[in-house]
């Protein structure tokens, strides 16, 4: 038997840089007041930083998973701005990665920096992102813009291809 440990999936370990990306973020959000959009983009490139320094993801990497944080950051702010509702009821379930700070932060963002919130409302509303295969994506329910089949995300991860016509473009219908 040997003792070697299996090699790592490299689509699992990308989900993870991404979560890990995702909790730096909120924790740096915890300990700031300025949570405006360029503060945001800040927190996300020292977090990148942090896990390109710890070895854990190459330059390329760090960049695409940056732009997808961002990306899914955006959308959810549009998506809270397009629906009036609270975080929590949107998202439909609890989690340790969206701790209680960062729905706080998310929901009192616009009384502390109106105008960038408003300015990523309105973004986010008008160019509802497209989400293609093999992107990494936080978890959530994502619709087919083919065929309409809907594809579920319980971590975050790669988008694999629509399992009904193997389409690889889609829409975020929810983070639940």
């Amino acid at each position: 038997m040997s003792d070697l440990k299996p090699p790592h999936d490299p689509i699992d370990v990308l989900g993870q840089a991404y979560e890990k990306m995702f909790e730096a973020v909120a924790d740096d959000l915890k300990k700031v007041e300025d949570r405006s959009g360029p503060a945001l983009r800040e927190m996300i490139a020292n977090a990148k930083e942090k896990l390109m320094a710890a070895g854990e993801i190459t330059a390329e990497e760090g960049e695409k998973l940056a732009a997808y944080l961002e990306r899914d950051l955006v959308d959810l702010a549009g998506a809270i701005a397009e629906n009036g509702r609270e975080l929590k009821d949107w998202l439909g379930f609890e989690t340790a990665l969206l701790e209680d700070y960062f729905l706080n932060m998310l929901k009192t963002a616009a009384d502390q920096s109106e105008v960038e919130w408003l300015k990523l409302k309105m973004q986010a509303a008008a160019e509802r992102p497209t989400y293609r295969t093999g992107e990494v994506v936080a978890p959530g329910v994502f619709e087919c813009l083919k065929c309409g089949e809907r594809v579920h995300m319980k971590k975050a991860g790669h988008l694999p291809p629509c399992p009904k016509c193997a389409h690889t473009e889609f829409h975020r219908i929810s983070y639940d």
